[in-house]
């Protein structure tokens, strides 16, 4: 299985979302990320058809995804931001609801509905109704939902948002379990969401890729050093218009910063190892004060 994004670029009016992108995609996990706005979700509806590109073309195995039709969207799981659900539906009822809909007979629709509520805990919560779900409950009903034609494609925009930090982790395990045999794409702006699940990171930024590779390679590759170092609080205002700043916290001996800088912020800072944080935030972020400077 191999998707191919061919100088993709997506235009509306005046405005670039996507800017000439072009990549090439086989089985395994991608995480692709960037600030909100930098063209995240618009690469992600092309590659499922929902937007068709302004200039470029995507193919699967050779063959243009649009060209296709059916037989694309076939192998294609897709989970949105935002998706939709039907809230007096329990949750049994949504997915093989969802199910018909892509076309699967009632005996394999029961099947899969199964399955994948036990792979992703909603056994217990089978008969509540959507409307009663918690955020974390939801969401694994949209992963279940986007697996339920066993995709060769696992699409994912902002998968994790508003889960709390253990429904995070086991959405990463559970995204890392689906990953085998499959081509699975997730968008995100927490880096941690693909920090340890993705075998490649993309960095975007303004709807083109401005560096890709594993988080280790990004980490050493980094092209400035990081610093820990103390300032008084009064000082932090100018630092953070002078530097980019991807830490900051309260300490007894002052204000503790993490700059990211080539050459030494004071004397006695400290050069440390740079994460995938500091990455991110060298390459599509902004100074965390912002352009104003005020904390």
């Amino acid at each position: 299985m191999e998707l191919t994004l061919n100088n993709v670029t997506k235009r509306f009016g005046n405005i670039t979302a996507v800017d000439h992108v072009t990549q090439t995609m086989e089985h395994g996990v991608y995480g692709l990320l960037g600030v909100n706005g930098a063209g995240k979700t618009t690469l992600m509806r092309m590659l499922c058809t929902l937007l068709t590109p302004t200039q470029g073309a995507i193919t699967c195995d050779g063959r243009d995804i649009f060209q296709m039709d059916g037989d694309y969207r076939r192998i294609l799981g897709y989970l949105p931001q935002d998706f939709g659900t039907y809230p007096d539906f329990s949750v049994k009822d949504y997915l093989l609801y969802i199910g018909a809909l892509k076309g699967l007979r009632p005996a394999v629709a029961r099947k899969r509905a199964g399955e994948l509520m036990e792979l992703t805990g909603l056994t217990r919560v089978a008969g509540r109704k959507m409307k009663k779900l918690s955020g974390g409950m939801r969401r694994r009903a949209g992963i279940a939902q986007a697996m339920l034609n066993d995709p060769k494609i696992l699409i994912l925009d902002e998968p994790t948002a508003g889960l709390d930090p253990n429904e995070r982790i086991r959405f990463r395990n559970l995204i890392s379990e689906l990953s085998q045999e499959r081509l699975v794409l997730l968008s995100t702006h927490i880096v941690s969401d693909v920090e340890y699940i993705a075998n490649e990171i993309w960095l975007m930024k303004d709807g083109a890729f401005v560096c890709q590779g594993t988080a280790r390679s990004l980490i050493t590759a980094m092209p400035e050093n990081v610093w820990h170092c103390f300032a008084d609080k009064a000082m932090v205002p100018m630092l953070m218009k002078k530097y980019k700043i991807s830490n900051i916290k309260s300490d007894p001996d002052g204000i503790a910063l993490r700059i990211i800088s080539k050459e030494k912020p004071f004397p006695d800072a400290q050069k440390v190892r740079a994460s995938l944080e500091d990455v991110f935030l060298y390459y599509v972020g902004e100074n965390i004060g912002g352009r104003d400077g005020h904390l």
